[in-house]
């Protein structure tokens, strides 16, 4: 007997993925109308490196290293760095979860005593991924839950974060491929809001990407591009109050 095909499930997970995208944009934009007069903007860099191994048994290893440079007073120093190691297993062909921790250095901060031009953060996350396929579209949809831990704020912040991201192999060199993606994070509850040390509830930021990916081998690849991220810093009463333009740099590792 004749398998049945996936396909129309894959083209109905495919569409709901590039809604999920377009909503995502359409929040940035409406977030971006309500800033006011007081409207931050700075640059970054970031240079992240993503390491993938695969284990035994369906199993993956993955490690992240994350540095970001901010260009605070002009100074260009570190601003952030993030570790991020993690656990995950693929269910089927087209879904993996994850389990992993981030450690998080701030660095060089602006700030009000206690909290210190340092300080850290700790973070357990759950994450499901599931990748699809248009023709020759590429879409991961990335769907994160994390629990974390602020210096100087009491209690555990909750965070649901939702990615989508599209690659497309361009036909005359496929090595070379067009990215972008759309990443809306959204505090679940608020710690430490009335010391001013934590995150309140509500839309946190997004984070909008375009640029192109470049296959060098098996098992190394890298994204460059351009970063918007929208952020709100809750210092005044808008939906965003900061927009930060990043020059990022990813670098795939596949072992």
């Amino acid at each position: 007997m004749r398998q049945a095909s996936n396909q129309p499930t894959r083209t109905f997970t495919g569409i709901i993925s590039i809604s999920v995208f377009v909503w995502s944009l359409l929040l940035s934009a409406v977030a971006f109308a309500q800033a006011s007069s007081t409207f931050n903007q700075d640059f970054r860099l970031w240079t992240p490196t993503f390491l993938t191994v695969k284990l035994p048994s369906s199993f993956f290893a993955y490690m992240e290293v994350n540095p970001r440079f901010a260009d605070l007073d002009d100074s260009g120093k570190i601003d952030q760095l993030l570790l991020r190691p993690a656990l995950g297993y693929q269910l089927t062909e087209n879904v993996s979860i994850w389990q992993g921790y981030a450690w998080v250095g701030n660095f060089n901060q602006r700030h009000t005593p206690p909290q210190s031009p340092f300080f850290e953060e700790s973070r357990i996350y759950q994450q499901i991924n599931y990748t699809s396929k248009l023709e020759s579209f590429k879409i991961l949809s990335r769907f994160r839950l994390e629990e974390r831990w602020i210096e100087h704020a009491d209690g555990t912040a909750l965070r649901f974060r939702l990615m989508v991201r599209g690659s497309y192999p361009l036909p005359i060199a496929p090595e070379w491929a067009l990215v972008a993606y759309d990443e809306v994070f959204v505090n679940l509850n608020k710690v430490g809001v009335a010391q001013g040390k934590g995150p309140d509830a509500g839309f946190d930021q997004n984070r909008f990407f375009v640029g192109i990916n470049r296959t060098f081998g098996k098992h190394f690849n890298m994204d460059a591009g351009y970063q918007n991220q929208l952020l709100n810093s809750r210092s005044i009463p808008n939906l965003a109050n900061q927009m930060n333009h990043v020059i990022l740099l990813n670098f795939y590792i596949n072992l």
